[in-house]
């Protein structure tokens, strides 16, 4: 079985028995050496800022190198699968520091290469710089050797003796650097686990480390029924988190593939106290050290995973909560500042407490108590938002308008589709067009009439409009001038009754959420064609939310004159309606479900 833990750099120069220096053999199907001088720069300045950073502080922090992949060949030789260009570069850095190595007593350990094995070897015992242009791999050699020199320029030789200590310091509660060492079992096969790794450049994720360092036996943990179970019920919630549901309501990355699992680790250890960073393996390293303690409990450790995938599973199959907490992670609210808000609370007065925090995100802060002043306060809010400045606020506050919608009936078992609302990009739209951003370029013009045209044919009305505009489409480009399609472009808004001066509604009750690709095909469209494409997404089961559906059906107006038209009294119901879903929301209190 594979074998995972931290392993300090001083633990990489000796074999186990601690008396002859470790070998690492690179085989033939690694590329040469190839790292330049940003790589090697980058790690030296790593290190020395964490070196700078840590002094004085907890004697526990260490920097972490990405994993070594290795395979054992013998007791003294390793097989690198992957990690070469690091071992290499600090292969390299020791030969710069030989003279500070030697005062510690140090020796470095051996590199073997399959390709120009004895020559490569025997060159990195002592680099000698007027070599580099005989082969590649000198040259690369070489430059990594003049990059660590340049380093040092300028900087006396304490700092090479203080880099080289904390480099080799032995001490395993930390103050050194060390490296995600990852032993492959001795049945694995080394070629399939590098191509894994390199083509395409796949990393070992958090997730994968973290697996095997749950699942790893010693004596501590000998392969038992626990670990069989941990294994499964690792399993079973991976496969949950690649739900597309479930994944799309826990996180706003949808897209991500691979396995999902590390996200509960982070989410686990940030809860412990890990700090922020930009160490891609901080997880790792911190469940690493927890394991590796005196009296670690492995299952302790896991259960806390598992108990917080079980708490995530319950706000998902609770349709209040799926609606509220999903609302708040769209926005933007971390899944452990929400579970925070859980903890201790009963669950009427957590949902209270996400309804709080949603009103603070959406509407404002410090709402009147009375419910006549609060219902006035929602609606000052809703009509001081103007599209395009306000924006973030208007989707927000048309999302919550879709989320309150599907939660006024108790009886209802519908849920937002938020895997949809997440995959497309979503345009907030007119629902009557601006007459000022009528197509400006010919290429615009074309689109724009098409879409009418289409629409006139379908509904078998304007017979004589519809002459008028495949007499523009028949025109040459340069026939085409805008004055003539600004004289159609009246008639048409004539027709649909959406003529009448340049004034621009950009106020909340003129505003739905429309997908991105719609949004852009049919901008500036006259209600009715946009009344005709978004039914047709709609029967044909492509999701459209609930109140743009609404609002083209025109359900927000008792008194529907025609069909076809965007009028004021549609625009006042729309945003009465609104106020009205969203008062009931924060003050009708949640109905028993």
């Amino acid at each position: 079985m594979s074998e995972i833990r931290l392993k300090s750099i001083n633990a990489l120069l000796m074999a186990e028995d601690h008396k002859t220096s470790a070998s690492y053999f690179i085989p033939a199907y690694q590329r040469g050496y190839r790292w330049g001088d940003l790589q090697v720069t980058q790690l030296l300045d790593d290190v020395w800022e964490f070196i700078q950073t840590s002094e004085g502080k907890d004697r526990n922090q260490f920097y972490c190198l990405q994993p070594l992949v290795v395979r054992k060949k013998d007791s003294t030789t390793f097989e690198v699968v992957d990690g070469q260009q690091r071992l290499t570069t600090l292969y390299i850095l020791l030969t710069v520091l030989k003279k500070q190595l030697d005062a510690l007593e140090k020796q470095r350990f051996t590199l073997h290469y399959e390709t120009r094995g004895e020559a490569n070897a025997a060159f990195l015992e002592e680099i000698d710089l007027a070599r580099e242009e005989e082969n590649i791999d000198f040259y690369f050699m070489c430059q990594a050797y003049k990059a660590i020199e340049r380093w040092f320029t300028g900087r006396d030789g304490t700092h090479k003796m203080k880099l080289l200590q904390h480099f080799l310091h032995d001490d395993e509660a930390g103050r050194n650097v060390r490296v995600i060492w990852f032993e492959l079992a001795e049945t694995d096969k080394s070629v399939d686990a590098f191509t894994r790794l390199n083509v395409g450049k796949i990393p070992l994720t958090n997730g994968e480390l973290i697996r095997a360092l749950f699942l790893k036996r010693s004596n501590a943990y000998p392969e038992d029924s626990a670990q069989l179970r941990i294994a499964y019920e690792w399993d079973l919630i991976e496969k949950a988190l690649q739900g597309a549901a479930f994944w799309s309501f826990l996180s706003n990355n949808v897209t991500q593939g691979g396995a999902r699992i590390g996200f509960l680790f982070d989410l686990v250890a940030q809860r412990e106290g890990m700090k922020q960073t930009v160490d891609d393996y901080a997880t790792f390293n911190h469940f690493s050290q927890k394991l590796a303690a005196k009296n670690a409990d492995r299952e302790k450790e896991w259960l806390a995973v598992k108990q917080t995938f079980m708490l995530f599973e319950e706000w998902f199959q609770d349709r209040r909560l799926y609606h509220l907490i999903g609302f708040l992670i769209w926005n933007g609210m971390g899944l452990n500042e929400i579970r925070t808000m859980a903890d201790g609370s009963p669950k009427e007065e957590f949902r209270e407490k996400l309804r709080t925090t949603i009103c603070e995100r959406a509407i404002g802060k410090n709402p009147p108590t009375e419910k006549e002043k609060f219902r006035e306060w929602i609606a000052n809010s809703l009509d001081g938002l103007h599209y395009p400045g306000d924006s973030r606020r208007i989707r927000s506050s048309l999302l919550l308008f879709n989320l309150a919608t599907l939660l006024e009936n108790p009886k209802s078992n519908m849920l937002f589709q938020f895997e949809s609302f997440k995959t497309a990009m979503w345009d907030i739209e007119h629902v009557r067009s601006v007459a000022p951003d009528r197509p400006g370029t010919y290429k615009g013009q074309i689109e724009w009439l098409n879409h009418c045209l289409g629409y006139l044919r379908w509904a078998s009305e304007g017979p004589e409009l519809q002459k008028e505009i495949e007499a523009f489409l028949n025109l040459q480009p340069k026939e085409a001038t805008d004055a003539a399609f600004e004289t159609l472009y009246e008639m048409i808004l004539a027709h649909f009754h959406e003529a009448g001066g340049d004034e621009v509604n950009n106020g909340i009750d003129n505003l739905v959420l429309l997908d991105y690709a719609t949004n852009r095909s049919y901008k500036n469209s006259v209600f009715a064609v946009k009344r005709y494409r978004i039914l047709s997404l709609d029967r044909h089961g492509i999701f459209v939310p609930l109140c743009t559906r609404n609002v083209f059906l025109k359900s927000y107006n008792p008194r529907v004159e025609h069909m076809m038209f965007w009028t004021e009294d549609d625009s006042d119901g729309y945003r009465q309606v609104m106020i009205d879903t969203l008062h009931k929301f924060f003050i009708g209190g949640p109905p028993h479900d």
